[in-house]
């Protein structure tokens, strides 16, 4: 600053105010100080003016997983969002494991972020401290926890895959089997399994036909891979609903294969609406999740938290982003 104020011929503090959006500088001279800015390759130091505003400038958000495109579709709508409150996003890639989170959240904290947005798939007990205790807004993103920490934007995974359930029994499907992924304690998958039960339960079917296969996230090899174990163990099986559309994709392409027909033989059913399920031949009925809405939600929310940060909201919100039944041809 101390090179660009002496090339500009004014002092550090005209150079300093010159910088910022509301500039009390004349336009003329603001103009030239700018100009030598990009001339000299000039980046202000934001930790600096960080510790002067006490304000960090950015929105540390975790996901569980970097190539999900519902995720990246979230943080590119969350984004987009907070461009008008002049913050970025600092991210966080937890692998779907707690105790990485844990350790993430700890790192950010460090960096005093302005609010902290996370995929919920479960929490360490010092997460859930960390984040109590650190008075920035939280909220948690595509689920409605049992016990949230504050604020949430999302669907219940449980809700969604019991509707799912239910519109397969509807359709006469009493032998439904579910595939879901190994070491999935409290994370979304076991509460679409959970959902799955309820359904079952609620109609007097049973829920004993399911299989765990790999771990989250779950791949189409997975799932292609399930389908041997399935047929193996529940021969008798007339429909599989997958914990994603992944697992779904790959669990059809393995009955095809061996010429067992769809929806003919055995139905299949994913979640999530991705590419993949809308192009299968035949394509996979799924649950419609609105990742883009997810992400506008939050960002509109942060919006509304940070324009008055010392005026606490009266109660946590809790905004539903709903989801639907897409009916296809797989069942």
């Amino acid at each position: 600053m101390r090179d660009v104020a002496e090339a500009a011929g004014v002092s550090r503090m005209t150079v300093s105010r010159a910088l910022k959006k509301d500039s009390p500088v004349s336009p003329q001279t603001r103009a030239h100080i700018l100009r030598i800015v990009r001339e000299m390759n000039y980046v202000p130091d934001q930790m600096a003016g960080s510790l002067t505003r006490r304000k960090s400038g950015f929105v540390a958000t975790l996901v569980p997983s970097l190539n999900n495109l519902h995720f990246a579709l979230t943080v590119q709508a969350l984004t987009e969002e907070l461009e008008d409150l002049g913050l970025q996003i600092l991210l966080g890639h937890t692998a779907y494991s707690a105790e990485r989170e844990e350790v993430i959240v700890e790192t950010l904290l460090g960096r005093r972020p302005e609010a902290i947005v996370l995929s919920y798939d479960g929490h360490t007990e010092r997460t859930r401290r960390l984040m109590r205790d650190a008075a920035v807004p939280v909220i948690e993103i595509w689920e409605v926890p049992d016990a949230p920490i504050e604020h949430t934007v999302g669907f219940s995974n449980f809700e969604a895959a019991r509707l799912m359930t239910s519109r397969l029994i509807e359709r006469g499907y009493e032998r439904i089997a579910f595939l879901g992924e190994g070491r999935d304690h409290l994370t979304r998958g076991a509460a679409r399994r959970n959902g799955y039960r309820a359904a079952m339960a609620a109609a007097g079917l049973s829920a004993h036909r399911c299989v765990e296969y790999g771990t989250p996230p779950i791949t189409i090899d997975n799932g292609a891979a399930a389908a041997d174990r399935l047929l193996r163990v529940f021969p008798d099986i007339d429909c599989v609903f997958c914990v994603s559309d992944l697992a779904a994709f790959g669990v059809q392409s393995r009955l095809l294969a061996r010429g067992i027909r769809v929806p003919g033989d055995i139905a299949i059913a994913g979640f999530g609406n991705f590419e993949v399920s809308r192009f299968a031949r035949p394509d996979i009925t799924t649950v419609v999740v609105d990742p883009i809405g997810v992400g506008r939600q939050t960002g509109q929310l942060l919006k509304r938290l940070l324009a008055r940060p010392s005026e606490p909201p009266d109660a946590p919100e809790h905004i539903h982003v709903p989801v639907e039944i897409a009916l296809r041809n797989s069942t």
